[in-house]
């Protein structure tokens, strides 16, 4: 297999490719500026590994992986317009930038041209991996709606937010993996073994992706600090508050999470309290557990341990963002 960094450099040259040139331009250029900000691409990219890892061609595993990231774009810009949020990898949002009538329609945009990247696939896998895609499509809606519910909702459970987070994020991951593998002809058991690993990292990643919400390096972070407690927003880091909370903590929180205000002493008092009962270290074992979880299945798969090293270094990566 190859390196990460040989992964993401056809990415990009595919992106680059695939440059929008249609008109009318203030519905395109957008996307070509989002397209080209970069950030990890980590899903198109795991894609291509779980094809190069049984196998296949990259050539023709390429389009299929440009859809998944065309499409992750889409449901970020259109997060972007429900939360109200001006920052997107260091860079002003679309909608911040063009407009909210024109991250509408770039968003719609990119949805389209996801689904236009499975068309060459031959029939009977075009079928397979399409149904897949949808089927993630509609997970992911679902997840986006129980993430908005969470912020009027004072009971929220953690068996509530492990579905949230893997239907709004896990799932995209695993579908990237499973079509990665379907495109190479991978046994339909070892397909899903990998669908399973890809499930468990996602969980990891969002989880993660809410402690640095709060604990994360600013600059390096790319977002607007603690953004998610501006918005009610019930993750990880709130439900451990919660459990672990003394009674006067816990009226404390309910108190702020009830306010939807840019108070600098909400962000100061929910933070001391998270700091005061150790949510940070409490959410990276949560990280770690679902790291192990994931390694689980990628064991299930007969290979060599020298095969499935690509998986472990991305398991790792997870473990080593930007604090």
């Amino acid at each position: 297999m190859k390196h990460f960094e040989e992964y993401q450099t056809i990415i990009a040259k595919g992106i680059e490719e695939y440059q929008f040139t249609r008109k009318p331009s203030e519905l395109y250029e957008p996307l070509n500026h989002l397209l080209n900000y970069g950030g990890k691409r980590l899903r198109p990219i795991m894609l291509l590994m779980a094809c190069d890892f049984f196998g296949g061609n990259l050539d023709e595993a390429l389009p299929p992986a440009l859809a998944v990231e065309f499409f992750h774009n889409f449901t970020l810009i259109h997060d972007d317009i429900m939360d109200g949020a001006f920052l997107r990898r260091g860079f002003p949002t679309i909608h911040a930038q063009y407009g909210i009538n024109t991250g509408i329609l770039s968003g719609d945009a990119l949805l389209i041209k996801s689904y236009q990247f499975f068309e060459n696939l031959e029939p009977p896998l075009f079928k397979e991996c399409l149904q897949l895609f949808s089927e993630t499509a509609a997970l992911l809606c679902e997840g986006q709606q129980q993430d908005v519910n969470f912020e009027n909702t004072s009971k929220v459970s953690y068996k509530d937010y492990l579905r949230m987070i893997s239907n709004k994020t896990a799932v995209l991951t695993a579908a990237a993996l499973k079509i990665g593998a379907l495109i190479a002809g991978a046994d339909k058991k070892d397909a899903q073994h990998l669908y399973n690993y890809g499930l468990n990292v996602g969980i990891a990643f969002q989880i993660m992706d809410d402690y640095l919400d709060v604990f994360g390096n600013r600059e390096k972070f790319g977002k607007k600090h603690a953004g998610d407690i501006f918005e009610n927003k019930k993750t990880i880091l709130y439900l451990i508050a919660k459990q672990f909370a003394d009674e006067k903590d816990k009226e404390e929180l309910e108190f702020w999470y009830s306010k939807k205000t840019d108070n600098i002493d909400k962000i100061y008092s929910v933070e001391k309290i998270f700091r005061k009962v150790q949510v940070d270290r409490k959410v990276l074992r949560l990280v770690t557990r679902y790291n192990d979880k994931s390694r689980y299945y990628l064991n299930k798969i007969d290979c060599s341990d020298a095969q499935k090293q690509p998986f472990i270094e991305l398991n790792n990566y997870l473990l080593k963002r930007e604090f």
